[in-house]
């Protein structure tokens, strides 16, 4: 017999000022030839480090030295890319969302990017543990000019462990707007007994893992049908179900998979392709 979902607590089990509560703010700009970061803020157990790139992008990586997330926490992400700017941001592993008491693990992340700038935003996975709680939300604001590669993957469990995730809830929230308009919007909400409603044909026939990729930008446009054929003939999309389409003027392309090793290959593959450049180094630590 499946576990009932944990319900929504309205009074929290244990006092918010043992829970963790912080954040990063960046801001990016153009200086001379190259992106530098302008301004650095950090709070709580959150922090950014800057690695070394050889080009003219900054890359950030952001870093939770709590090592994870439980129920009751909560973390904010707001980046600003100026004008002609051009930056990643990334994170330094995966994020795991342990088992909740009742309350919500809340993550905030607030991207706006300039006039001709452009940011890939390529957090690595969050894995949800059985009795999570994760609500999450992802708001872009982007120039009429801007370019934009984001990334968002989630696994059900840590497969390899043999891992389940009998009961939980997921609410993830995109929001992408273009010179202010609403051009793309979705929520999705998964609450209860989540292996049982993975496990059903019509939600993921028994998909362990998923991420979508949005991007913007007429270089993205035009990528619909390679990337299309990379799903059909290459040998790392083996056991994972990919579709991509266009969606008011953004490229969007999901992946499901059983098996999340699969799912990561066929990601790393894939950003690689829209990207057009080498993946952070963390994503292959």
């Amino acid at each position: 017999m499946l576990a009932p979902p944990i319900p929504a607590s309205a009074e929290p089990l244990l006092p918010a000022y043992v829970r963790a509560d912080g954040g990063v703010r960046l801001r990016f700009g153009k200086v001379g030839e190259v992106t530098r970061r302008l301004e650095v803020a950090e709070s709580g157990g959150y922090r950014a480090r800057f690695p070394t790139t050889f080009d003219a992008t900054c890359e950030a990586v952001l870093i939770n030295t709590g090592g994870g997330m439980a129920g009751g926490d909560a973390m904010r992400v707001a980046a600003v890319v100026g004008p002609g700017a051009e930056a990643v941001i990334t994170s330094q592993a995966a994020e795991k969302i342990y088992r909740s008491q009742g309350a919500d693990t809340r993550v905030e992340t607030t991207l706006s990017v300039g006039a001709g700038a452009s940011l890939a935003w390529l957090p690595q996975e969050s894995i949800l543990f059985s009795g999570a709680r994760l609500a999450r939300n992802l708001t872009i604001d982007l120039a009429a000019d801007s370019r934009l590669v984001a990334c968002e993957t989630v696994y059900f469990g840590r497969s390899a462990m043999g891992e389940v995730v009998t009961r939980g809830a997921l609410r993830d929230r995109w929001r992408i707007r273009r010179e202010g308009r609403l051009v793309f919007a979705e929520d999705l909400r998964l609450d209860g007994a989540i292996e049982a409603k993975l496990a059903r044909p019509a939600i993921g026939a028994g998909a362990r893992a998923t991420a979508t990729v949005i991007a913007a930008g007429p270089d993205h446009l035009s990528q619909l049908d390679d990337i299309r054929a990379v799903f059909a003939e290459s040998p790392d999309f083996t056991g994972v179900e990919a579709g991509a389409g266009l969606v008011s003027g953004l490229l969007v392309i999901r992946l499901l998979s059983t098996d999340a090793g699969a799912l990561r290959r066929a990601l790393v593959m894939l950003l690689r392709h829209v990207t057009k450049r080498a993946l952070p180094r963390t994503w292959s630590t």
